[in-house]
């Protein structure tokens, strides 16, 4: 006799697998491993990151940015994405980012309404985040 727990974790393996099987899937993951294993990337986008984290820490603190400042923040962030290893990872990246936006919330709202959502059950919380105001 299967416990609830065995076939609980049987259901999440069979989800794994379909998305695994997800078309795209692993051509995403070969983009984030190329990108993850190219360290002269990963410290160009490093610096990209670390210069535009400067750049709103100084605009936050209300100080004002400098046309030159900005020139070469352009600069460094084309000159990084305009290498396909990087380029690559960003786009690999946004669509794991998405594939995840489209089953947490069900899987969350499963746990919060008991049951298999349908789609009334999100209408409420669009307009509790703010639906409209964009």
């Amino acid at each position: 006799m299967e416990t609830a727990q065995a076939l609980i974790e049987q259901k999440t393996r069979e989800l794994c697998e379909a998305i695994v099987q997800f078309p795209g899937f692993s051509e995403m993951f070969r983009k984030m491993d190329t990108f993850m294993n190219d360290e002269l990337a990963k410290f160009e986008f490093q610096m990209v990151n670390d210069r535009a984290q400067l750049l709103q820490q100084k605009q936050s603190s209300g100080l004002p940015i400098t046309p030159e400042e900005m020139t070469e923040f352009d600069v460094l962030r084309d000159s990084v994405l305009s290498k396909p290893v990087a380029a690559d990872f960003l786009l690999a990246q946004d669509e794991l980012q998405g594939l995840q936006k489209l089953f947490y919330p069900m899987l969350a709202k499963t746990f919060e309404v008991g049951r298999v959502p349908v789609a009334d059950d999100f209408l409420n919380d669009c307009c509790n985040q703010g639906c409209g105001t964009h």
